[in-house]
């Protein structure tokens, strides 16, 4: 007698036909169950074994850069990381080349605190950490650094938004050194975004690929077309509400060019497109479009709305005048072609550098 075990045959004349449920049809939930938990290992095990070869990777940087420091010559580091070169590679083969050991060594002048390491090394790749290393700034690093921890960026996004110059032309940029490295801290330490993370100046539209001649229209289809990519340049938490979103007020009719809603800071914000040099006026039509929602359109639990001014150019004298500065007001240009990136970064740079002593004098008059 032949038993089959969770095998049951169903013999049907209708039409003539035979149904069956095969043993491959029953343990399908099982086969789903047990690669899922194979995949999951997998994973665990991909991410402990990246951790220990960052950590390795770091141990080696370490040790090498002990050696260099105790050798005489100027080119004694050189010879130190060919030779050691050669002699790992013949023992384990290809990895261990001169560039890889350079790697380790940069590593480990980064970031000398082992403490530190233990922390990156649980949530970025070896991969991450080679890119993070090359950037120049201390501050700056620990931006991207802690930007791609939070939003778990991809490597490939970590190279886009450094080469955006992304730190550059945020808001949080033109603090003082000792605000910014508190609100890292912060941002770390409770996971809450301030505005300033969130917030640029200039915006980048260049994929928007407008003509020299366009309208506020134009510069509106356009982004509405390519709403994607316009998402990615706001940032992180944005989400589109509407477009030209009509308000009443006195039975005056007035259109808000673009509402989105962003979920890191819980409030709305409205986005005013204008072609022409910043006015004094487009302060007082933004705080009446902004009271308006938060009289009717803010919910519970949500912070006041936030307005984002997007002009061909900014007034920085009027602006500072206006108190706008550290408001619910953003004033930014933006770029329909990007110029060159090297003459942006000089630029921004410049911008970030009149900022802090604009902050200064600050803190001087107020003295």
């Amino acid at each position: 007698m032949i038993i089959l075990l969770s095998v049951k045959k169903q013999i049907s004349t209708e039409h003539g036909g035979l149904c069956m449920n095969t043993p491959s049809d029953l343990v399908s939930p099982l086969t789903e169950d047990v690669v899922a938990l194979i995949y999951n290992a997998k994973q665990r095990s991909a991410v402990a074994v990246n951790s220990e070869i960052s950590l390795l990777y770091w141990h080696i940087g370490y040790r090498i850069r002990q050696e260099v420091l105790g050798g005489e010559r100027a080119d004694y580091g050189k010879q130190v990381i060919v030779g050691l070169a050669r002699s790992l590679t013949q023992k384990f083969g290809r990895g261990w080349s001169k560039a890889q050991l350079s790697y380790c060594v940069k590593f480990a002048e980064v970031f000398p605190d082992i403490e530190i390491v233990h922390a990156l090394r649980e949530q970025l790749s070896w991969t991450h950490i080679k890119t993070l290393i090359y950037v120049d700034e201390p501050i700056k690093r620990d931006f991207y650094t802690t930007m791609a921890i939070q939003e778990r960026w991809s490597t490939r996004t970590l190279d886009e938004r450094i080469g955006a110059l992304l730190f550059e032309r945020t808001v949080i940029s033109k603090k003082p050194d000792d605000t910014i490295v508190a609100e890292l801290t912060q941002l770390r330490a409770s996971g809450q975004y301030n505005k300033d993370f969130l917030l640029k100046d200039p915006y980048v539209l260049d994929f928007l690929e407008l003509n020299d001649r366009y309208l506020e229209k134009d510069l509106e289809d356009a982004i509405l077309r390519d709403i994607e990519q316009f998402l990615l340049e706001l940032g992180v938490g944005f989400s589109f509400v509407a477009r030209q979103k009509r308000i009443q007020i006195d039975n005056d009719d007035f259109y808000l060019d673009l509402l989105f809603y962003n979920r890191k800071l819980k409030r709305l914000v409205v986005i005013d497109l204008k072609l022409e040099k910043f006015k004094h006026s487009h302060k007082s039509q933004m705080e009446l479009y902004l009271n308006w929602l938060k009289k009717y359109e803010t919910e519970e639990g949500e912070k006041p709305p936030l307005g984002i001014i997007l002009c061909s150019s900014k007034k920085q004298e009027q602006i500072e005048l206006l108190e706008m500065e550290g408001g619910d007001i953003h004033v930014a240009e933006y770029l329909t072609q990007l110029i060159n990136v090297e003459r942006l970064e000089q630029r921004l740079q410049q911008s970030i550098s009149s900022a802090k002593q604009r902050f200064v004098h600050q803190n001087i008059d107020s003295d």
